[in-house]
């Protein structure tokens, strides 16, 4: 299979997702992941030389923030990619044919897995049928090993729709939030936009995970006094602009739930309790950005 990023394209790309909003260079590596669909994540070391060389180029600067080198695009930046937006559009194409051909090569791979373990399976058959006298039970052996086979080929594949119904879900929800923020945003009315855009948000993400007050599990609560204060709480530089600042704090507290997800797992008792709490912050934050 070709390249991910034909020669220039990942440099392309990079100004893209810096001229969206400021970034650190591995909130870049996990948004790639994202556009990818998990199928595709470039390593540190593919990504941060190539920021390097934006920034000796004067197309991007960085600030420091938080011992994290947060990257910018500065205005030669902008202006080339304003004048490459064409090749910007084919890349977009060709993101999508790349995640395509990533998820029929995982197809292949399976499908190969699955054909050398019916060879495995015929040829222990056939040395089980010279070495024991007893033909039915290696037969009997063999169908057991066939069906068990199909239930989990069945179950993969169940998981697998859910999965992607799922994921389709949660695109819509964020894609019409993500409108009706950019709505209010276009209006100059962003308090309403970002009370109205996380109202909206953990309603239908309430809806999509199911489940309530009554059936919720118990929780071991925990002293909040006791965790240090995360980085992205502390007072940081202002960029003029409050809506921006207050975007940025927000992808700042999301990386830091999900990373503390992701390193030490999540259980039904505590996903309950985060959407609680969730539900709590949102009310509070909300009636505070009321006009």
């Amino acid at each position: 299979m070709p390249p991910v990023f034909a020669h220039g394209r990942l440099r392309l790309y990079l100004l893209k997702l810096l001229d969206e909003a400021p970034r650190h260079g591995y909130e870049v590596i996990r948004l790639l992941e994202e556009r990818f669909q998990g199928l595709y994540a470039p390593s540190a070391g593919t990504v941060y030389p190539r920021l390097a060389k934006l920034e000796a180029e004067g197309l991007v600067t960085h600030a420091t923030e938080g011992g994290r080198k947060v990257y910018s695009i500065t205005d030669a930046g902008r202006a080339e990619l304003a004048g490459r937006e064409g090749e910007l559009a084919d890349l977009e194409l060709e993101i999508r044919d790349s995640v395509s051909e990533l998820a029929a090569e995982i197809r292949d791979d399976v499908r190969g897995a699955a054909g050398k373990l019916r060879s495995e399976m015929r040829a222990a058959a056939s040395e089980s049928r010279t070495r024991d006298s007893s033909f039915t039970d290696v037969k009997e052996e063999l169908r057991r090993a066939k069906q068990e086979w199909r239930e989990q080929t069945r179950q993969a594949r169940a998981e697998a729709q859910s999965a992607r119904r799922e994921a389709r879900e949660f695109q819509r929800i964020a894609k019409q939030v993500q409108e009706q923020v950019q709505d209010h945003f276009a209006r100059g009315d962003w308090p309403t936009g970002v009370r109205e855009g996380l109202s909206e948000l953990s309603a239908q993400l309430g809806g999509l995970m199911g489940g309530g007050a009554a059936s919720r599990p118990p929780f071991v609560k925990q002293d909040p006094a006791a965790a240090p204060e995360p980085e992205w709480a502390k007072d940081t530089a202002s960029t003029g602009d409050p809506a921006r600042d207050l975007d940025r704090l927000l992808d700042r507290f999301r990386d830091d739930i999900r990373d503390a997800a992701r390193d030490h797992g999540v259980t039904a008792a505590q996903l309950s309790e985060t959407r609680r709490r969730l539900s709590t912050a949102a009310a509070h934050i909300t009636a505070l950005l009321r006009p």
